[in-house]
């Protein structure tokens, strides 16, 4: 194996591997079982490495990892847990914005898995529609109208969580 991409690969863990973290906690919603997803992830992308074309995608080519790992955890798990509030402000507090705003937590929690994994890929991880494509493996138009679909719906949720004094 290239040593020069081993060390590209340890390197991009160590200095994301918070971002990676919240990114398995927003599947999974439990603290263990998001650093299991982690672990694996990072056992499943050292296996894997020689597999990489371009050095440059190493983030969405590992995103893919994470995002696989934590589908195919819940399927195996068949639950999708509510959040605790208090860990996700507790987790989130050093990152600049993200999640801090509970009442669109909230409403991303009402959205379908397939629709809120685009949305907090997007927004939360800043990653471009291209990238969010091929790391859910799904043609760029069908992400572009998940997006769509999804904040249509953020829209009508948020709408609807301020009428009621929510907000």
């Amino acid at each position: 194996m290239n040593q020069l991409l081993e060390q590209l690969f340890i390197q991009y863990v160590r200095d994301n591997k918070k971002q990676l973290y919240i990114l398995a906690y927003s599947y999974v919603k439990n603290e263990q079982d998001a650093l299991d997803i982690v672990q694996d992830s990072i056992q499943k992308g050292w296996l894997a490495l020689d597999r990489i074309d371009n050095h440059a995608q190493m983030k969405s080519w590992f995103y893919k990892i994470v995002v696989r790992t934590s589908i195919d955890f819940l399927r195996k798990m068949k639950r999708i847990q509510v959040t605790d509030q208090q860990t996700l402000m507790y987790l989130c507090e050093e990152s600049q914005d993200t999640y801090k705003n509970m009442d669109l937590e909230n409403a991303l929690e009402q959205l379908p898995l397939e629709l809120r994994e685009v949305v907090i890929l997007r927004f939360f991880e800043d990653l471009k529609l291209d990238d969010i494509a091929v790391i859910l493996q799904i043609p760029l138009s069908t992400a572009k109208s998940r997006l769509y679909k999804a904040l249509k719906l953020l829209k009508i949720e948020m709408e609807n969580e301020e009428r009621h004094g929510h907000g």
